[in-house]
């Protein structure tokens, strides 16, 4: 019998939706795991989040079985992942970060086909798989083939399929990667409204406003081992500012006082300005038009969440 509620009311009760003890992975010449050990909540958005390097790939690919961990145990919603992995897998839906799709189906091939591994049959398949598609503004795109859809529509495709046989649990790394701002607010459209259903998501993102906008809690990874978990407001306090480049229309003669803000000029038409957190981006544009200072372009100056993770990491002072 599988060990969850019919219904995600009551979380309290619920056993993790996936729970690691001491997990490592050890290669030949190169430890990509040190010994690690957290649980997700059932019904949870969590976050992992690390450097690139840090072992989020490699817990991913353990928890999907594509990759042996060395030692430890995981358990899916309380299944052994190494004794009872059938059922285990089926409590999952993955969504990899490469694009991984049969260019020569159509959707909704590629979904009845997916079912069909986990025992969906035809009927029903389709049923779902129309639903999906329309969840995913997909459905004009049914019976089209793949190679023919944009990347944002193949990325929505594969959430889509992860999501065919009706997983618990839905693993996504970096899925809103190289899509436009439109499409991933799509994206994000949907998994809020199917972790409020009670799916459990585990999310891996380099983007800082999706952890903002979408997670409950969060891990962050450094070479290999945790380094930090809480929940998600946490570590967003942590983030004592944001860094912007910022083009202007005519090059600056002036460096401008923009208190509370740091400015430092690059480049004639060019300013690094540097927010605190408490500072959003429409006081600092009001301050620059009073300015008569015309914004053509605006653009982080670094990643966000690397930044973030190196002041947890380092405890780097505001």
């Amino acid at each position: 019998m599988i060990a969850y509620l019919t219904s995600f009311d009551d979380m309290q009760v619920m056993i993790p939706a996936i729970n690691l003890q001491q997990v490592h992975k050890q290669y030949p010449n190169h430890t990509a795991l040190l010994p690690t050990t957290f649980s997700i909540a059932s019904g949870s958005f969590f976050a992992l989040l690390g450097p690139n390097g840090a072992g989020k790939s490699t817990l991913i690919n353990i928890l999907s079985t594509i990759t042996n961990k060395t030692s430890g145990k995981i358990s899916v919603l309380g299944y052994d992942l190494d004794q009872q992995q059938a059922q285990a897998k089926l409590l999952m839906g993955v969504v990899p970060q490469e694009i991984n799709l049969n260019i020569f189906e159509t959707p909704i091939e590629t979904l009845v086909n997916q079912a069909a591994y986990y025992g969906v049959n035809q009927k029903d398949a389709i049923s779902r798989g129309q639903y999906l598609l329309e969840k995913l503004q997909l459905s004009e795109k049914q019976a089209a083939p793949i190679r023919t859809l944009s990347g944002g529509m193949k990325r929505r495709l594969m959430i889509a399929r992860a999501l065919i046989h009706q997983p618990k649990i839905l693993i996504l790394d970096e899925p809103t990667a190289g899509v436009d701002v439109e499409i991933r607010q799509r994206i994000w459209q949907f998994l809020k409204q199917e972790n409020q259903n009670g799916l459990t998501i585990l999310l891996t993102t380099h983007y800082l406003e999706e952890v903002e906008a979408l997670c409950d809690d969060v891990a962050i990874l450094k070479d290999g081992q945790l380094v930090h978990q809480s929940h998600v407001h946490s570590v967003l306090e942590q983030a004592k500012h944001q860094s912007i480049i910022v083009e202007t229309h005519k090059p600056i003669k002036d460096l401008p006082n923009l208190s509370p803000c740091k400015v430092k000029q690059i480049k004639p038409h060019s300013l690094a300005i540097e927010l605190p957190q408490s500072y959003s981006l429409n006081q600092l544009f009001k301050q620059l038009t009073q300015k008569n200072i015309i914004v053509t372009q605006v653009r982080q100056e670094t990643n966000p969440v690397e930044s973030l993770l190196l002041e947890i990491i380092q405890g780097k002072p505001a």
